[in-house]
């Protein structure tokens, strides 16, 4: 409903004309479009690329040819809930499965080939997470090595060298890639990164003149929001001052929809003390907040890091319901550049989720 939406949104408009195919560059004004009925040339003064990302495919031998095999869009065209799933990958986006799928009733497997359990997050957050999988029946294997996938009894198998696993479906969540294979980018003089990604400066330019790159393809954050912003930055190039740039977003939030959902923005606590910063870091249990009582969800943990010296925060993880609204009081805090007793002192309404941060910074000593 929302892609067709969105797509209504420009293609109903008299000036603007939306044609559907695929496209690769000749040159850096010019593009040839490969159409159901046949091929067409285009040709701009201006081009911008936000051909967005896809899914990383790892070679397994069976994976592409397994029925019941799905990418996170495939996954959710199913019409019957899988008993039994499978998730390729322990990142963001297989967690943010994992928790749904589990919360339907289906009995989830994380196949997860690091040694550790998202390593980007702190230990203490990722292990508050692991027992949120663990009560919902979610079974984590690390150190996963899949070697190949196949077709059993009418199900997935998965096999590793500690054995096979049998599923009804198997998300393959091994990450995204930008979306730049067959642009021909080298045509237009557009370079890409060891990744794929297209090489933009602070102001989304690419190494041709005339061309911009926005969104998931540059191969930097992979949010919708971030989108948005980079639209704001061109926007801002051509028709405004020309002074907006991806320097001013250096405080990114994100969440993580689980449930509860995870949030975070700034650094962890193991990425401040290897800053060398001198930082006090707290803790507040979710069960001691009140309003997560009134809503029956004591699970997760609240956590901040702040510079001693200087008083500001250097980052917060919160794992708990309504974290990713909380998240955003957080960053304008540190945008703000205001000290962290701004949110100790703030009066905030009750019962709610953001008057924990009161206790929460009220910890720092």
């Amino acid at each position: 409903f929302l892609r067709d939406k969105n797509f209504h949104n420009l293609a109903d408009l008299d000036n603007v004309d939306v044609i559907e195919g695929r496209a690769e560059f000749i040159d850096n004004h010019t593009l040839r479009v490969f159409q159901a009925d046949g091929e067409r040339v285009l040709r701009g003064e201006k081009i911008f690329i936000n051909t967005g990302a896809e899914s990383v495919i790892p070679a397994i031998t069976g994976l592409t040819t397994t029925a019941g095999v799905f990418d996170s869009t495939g996954l959710l065209s199913l019409s019957q809930r899988p008993a039994r799933l499978g998730i390729l990958g322990g990142g963001y986006i297989g967690l943010e499965f994992a928790s749904m799928f589990a919360n339907f009733g289906t009995k989830v497997t994380i196949f997860e080939a690091a040694p550790q359990f998202l390593p980007r997050e702190d230990r203490d957050i990722a292990q508050a997470i692991t027992r949120i999988l663990q009560e919902k029946g979610v079974e984590l294997i690390l150190n996963a090595n899949v070697q190949a996938v196949s077709s059993k009894e009418g199900a997935v198998q998965v096999e590793t060298p500690e054995g096979a696993h049998l599923v009804d479906a198997l998300l393959v969540a091994s990450g995204r890639k930008p979306a730049t294979a067959g642009l021909q980018l080298q045509n237009a003089g557009v370079a890409v990164n060891e990744r794929g990604g297209i090489i933009v400066d602070d102001y989304l330019r690419t190494t041709a003149d005339n061309i911009w790159a926005m969104g998931d393809v540059t191969g930097g954050l992979q949010f919708t929001y971030i989108s948005l912003d980079d639209f704001r930055i061109v926007r801002d190039g051509l028709l405004g001052d020309g002074k907006r740039s991806t320097r001013d977003r250096q405080n990114v939030p994100y969440s993580v929809f689980m449930t509860p959902p995870l949030s975070r923005v700034g650094l962890t606590e193991e990425q401040a003390r290897a800053s060398g910063a001198t930082v006090q870091v707290v803790t507040l249990p979710v069960a001691a907040i009140p309003r997560a009582r009134v809503m029956n969800d004591t699970r997760g943990v609240l956590k901040a890091v702040v510079d001693v010296n200087t008083q500001r925060i250097v980052g917060v993880s919160l794992l708990c319901v309504d974290s990713h609204e909380m998240i955003n009081i957080v960053k304008t805090v540190m945008d703000a550049d205001l000290p962290y007793t701004v949110l100790r002192d703030q009066i905030f309404t009750h019962p709610t989720m953001s008057e924990s941060l009161n206790d929460l910074f009220s910890l720092i000593k």
